[in-house]
């Protein structure tokens, strides 16, 4: 591997070590307490499917970055799923306390939300480049590699 492939496999590596292993790691050890905080957005059942969806993406789309399949798609889904988590888990509108002297709950998460946000434009760059003309590439083959060590 050149040394601009290595340098490319530790960003994109920089990007998704939060999810995988970190944050799917944690689903897994701790099922019970992640479907729990589902469960407070969405009930029943659909609190489960939920994690197990997240699981799922959390596993399979930093695979595909990392390992260059399809991973504009991977990508793209990745940036989805965080700005979807900032929304659904990350409601700094909530708490009321936005404005709050000292600690703020809603601050806190406020920049929660805008982490998420950011981790979503990085995403995002995969998919479309720096420059954005990488969209047309997507478009094109949504399934293809960006082939990002050099192949």
């Amino acid at each position: 591997m050149t040394s601009a492939g290595l340098v490319a496999l530790i960003v994109r590596y920089g990007l998704v070590v939060l999810f995988f292993p970190a944050s799917a790691l944690d689903k897994i050890l701790n099922f019970k307490g992640a479907v729990a905080q589902a469960r407070e957005v969405f009930p029943g059942v659909l609190g489960t499917l939920t994690i197990l969806a997240g699981l799922f993406i959390e596993i399979v789309m930093p695979l595909g970055i990392l390992t260059g399949t399809a991973d504009r798609l991977a990508a793209l889904i990745m940036a989805g799923y965080c700005a979807a988590t900032a929304a659904l888990f990350k409601r700094f509108w909530q708490p009321g306390d936005f404005f709050k002297s000292g600690d703020s709950k809603a601050r806190t998460l406020f920049w929660d939300f805008l982490k998420n946000l950011s981790l979503a434009s990085g995403f995002l760059l995969i998919t479309v480049g720096l420059s954005g003309h990488g969209l047309d590439a997507f478009l094109a083959d949504p399934f293809g590699s960006s082939h990002p060590y050099g192949g």
